[in-house]
């Protein structure tokens, strides 16, 4: 038998258990640790609320948490409730799967002004993760700047111009989807420092623009480069560059919200009285090698809001090594220095997903990287493992007082979820972790 932990419940930790189950079999058990009440990290809180296909990952998960081999062990907080150091005492592996759930910040003037948010606060408030349900973002005043040329910039965007009946279906939250109905954002500007074909946008999701019920992206024919050199890109960027020709060319001038792309374009600084009032640019030209540098002409755009989509940092925990410049766990292929079996008889220490890559992938490339991982387990760790794992991480928690949350309890959370939903929504989930426990309670 060997004992893992997995530290974060998203889709590397689900992935990750799941190799472990494959290669170890019936001679593994896997604590999934979370400090929410509720699974599926990313899925949950970070996926777009009205793309419920791919949400629908979900279901994969679950059957992983079903397996009498794996728990979810939720509501416990490493470096509060239990130190790493006391988890590589009881476990053979302690996987750190936390993601990258921290904003990279803009690091210009004005950053720190009301109505200047980073993506990973914006979306949490839309998608009713308990850190970020309170932020209330300035929707009164009629324009809002995404800073950003990837899928999440435009989930920001796209979730700013449609309409009530069209998140209707989705998960969205209910104090998100009644701020969003009196918004008074009447331009969305989705600012990118470099051109069309430097995008980090997926056809699918940029196909969307082109059929909202009141919006509709507007494009400068001088932004766009000469078509035939759409001919040396990879296929997927190509078509994505083909719907920005698209929207270039049919311009809906009638939209009662602009969704509007503003390549060539920096932030310089924000400014305002008490508050975010307008955004300063730069205007940008590429170089030689592909960069962007500055132009001096400088503009400037209204706007009471500003959402930077630049890319996430996994937090550091005191003690793990860390890099400072990826924004991520240091490690050497998914182990991390302080891992391996040591002289004290510690379990390896471990990185996976994001917390191991950086924000790079899709959710689906989590999937390869937790196999890898479970190979360095099976190659650091011996079969019979004498260590206590999840009978010595339920004593810790009962004596110090923490309720810990079980697969059960989530369902029943779950349940309490889909019976409040509204009509036509899959769920509306609680915004709090008080409300999470009652339902746990019944």
């Amino acid at each position: 038998m060997r004992h893992v932990a997995i530290i974060g419940s998203g889709p590397a930790g689900y992935y990750t258990a799941e190799a472990c189950l494959k290669t170890f079999g019936d001679q593994v058990q896997v604590d999934i640790v979370d400090r929410l009440p509720v699974p599926y990290g990313l899925i949950r809180s970070g996926v777009a609320p009205d793309h419920q296909s791919i949400k629908a990952v979900y279901k994969r998960y679950e059957g992983t948490s079903l397996s009498p081999q794996v728990r979810f062990v939720g509501n416990v907080t490493i470096g509060e409730d239990i130190a790493i150091d006391e988890l590589r005492g009881l476990y053979d592996a302690v996987v750190l799967a936390t993601g990258a759930p921290h904003d990279r910040p803009l690091g210009i003037p004005g950053e720190d002004l009301p109505g200047v948010m980073g993506s990973a606060a914006f979306v949490g408030w839309y998608n009713g993760h308990p850190d970020f349900a309170r932020l209330d973002p300035p929707l009164g005043h009629g324009g809002a700047v995404v800073v950003g040329n990837g899928n999440v910039a435009l989930d920001v965007a796209r979730i700013l111009a449609k309409t009530r009946d069209e998140l209707a279906g989705s998960d969205i939250v209910n104090h998100a989807i009644d701020a969003l109905d009196r918004s008074r954002v009447l331009r969305v500007t989705l600012l990118g420092r470099r051109g069309p074909q430097q995008i980090a946008m997926t056809p699918k999701e940029l196909g969307e623009l082109g059929h909202l019920a009141r919006a509709a992206p507007h494009v400068d024919p001088a932004d766009l480069p000469d078509p035939a050199s759409d001919a040396a890109l990879e296929p997927g960027l190509r078509k994505s560059v083909g719907h920005i020709r698209a929207f270039a060319a049919n311009p809906r001038e009638d939209a009662a919200v602009i969704i509007d792309f503003d390549f060539f374009a920096r932030p310089v600084r924000i400014e305002g009285d008490g508050r975010a009032e307008r955004i300063i640019v730069e205007r940008t030209r590429l170089t030689e090698g592909g960069s962007a540098e500055g132009t001096g002409e400088l503009y400037e755009i209204p706007c009471g809001l500003v959402v930077a989509c630049i890319g996430y940092r996994t937090p550091p925990i005191p003690g793990i090594p860390y890099d400072e410049k990826l924004g991520r766990f240091a490690n050497e292929d998914g182990r991390i220095a302080v891992g391996g079996p040591d002289a004290n008889g510690a379990g390896g220490l471990y990185a996976v997903g994001w917390a191991r890559r950086g924000p790079t992938g899709t959710i689906g490339t989590n999937r390869p990287d937790g196999f890898a991982i479970v190979d360095l387990i099976a190659a650091d760790t011996e079969a019979g493992s004498t260590r206590q794992g999840a009978a010595g991480l339920d004593a810790l928690l009962l004596e110090r007082g923490v309720r810990a949350v079980g697969f059960g309890d989530w369902r029943r959370i779950e349940a309490a979820e889909n019976a409040r939903a509204r009509a036509g929504s899959p769920r509306e989930k609680f915004v709090d972790l008080a409300a999470m426990l009652a339902a746990v309670e019944g």
